[in-house]
């Protein structure tokens, strides 16, 4: 079994700030990839990043991954702490049983991007975990902002690895 665990981050304010994404993929225990980038927005809409689009990045990311190995028809566990992400994409929400609609926000053009790689993938399952269980995706995120000298204001305990 695939597991794919994605995590993204966005600082020192959200929406607006320095956003960025963390990936760890591995296949039954042994990491077989892993990804830490700052989402780069087109020229002149800088500052049209969020925490969303964040999570959906490192999402993206997962999916091409995987697609470039050529891996859509494994079993795939994703794991993330984004509700947003996994329930529009993966999985009903807990407590009403449905899949979230795609709105407004930053993230839409991301999300659509999502569900058309979703398309190549028979065997993909997604399971929201608490960012305490995503920790090795939460430090990959937060790595790439601690580089660049990104100050934590939202989440500052956490921007101290």
């Amino acid at each position: 079994m695939i597991k794919v665990y994605f995590d993204g981050c966005c600082e020192p304010v959200n929406p607006g700030g320095t956003a960025a994404y963390g990936v760890a993929i591995y296949n039954d225990f042994q990491r077989i990839w892993e990804e830490s980038r700052v989402f780069v927005p087109k020229a002149g809409r800088e500052r049209e990043t969020s925490n969303n689009v964040a999570e959906y990045s490192g999402f993206i990311a997962a999916l091409d991954w995987l697609l470039k190995e050529k891996l859509e028809n494994e079993s795939i566990q994703v794991y993330g702490d984004s509700m947003l992400v996994l329930c529009q994409m993966l999985m009903d929400d807990p407590t009403y049983g449905i899949r979230w609609k795609i709105k407004k926000g930053l993230y839409k053009p991301l999300a659509h991007k999502a569900l058309r790689l979703l398309k190549k993938f028979p065997n993909i399952r997604g399971q929201w975990i608490p960012r305490e269980e995503n920790s090795i995706a939460d430090e990959l995120s937060k790595a790439e902002l601690i580089k660049r000298g990104v100050q934590f204001k939202i989440q500052p305990e956490e921007g101290k690895l």
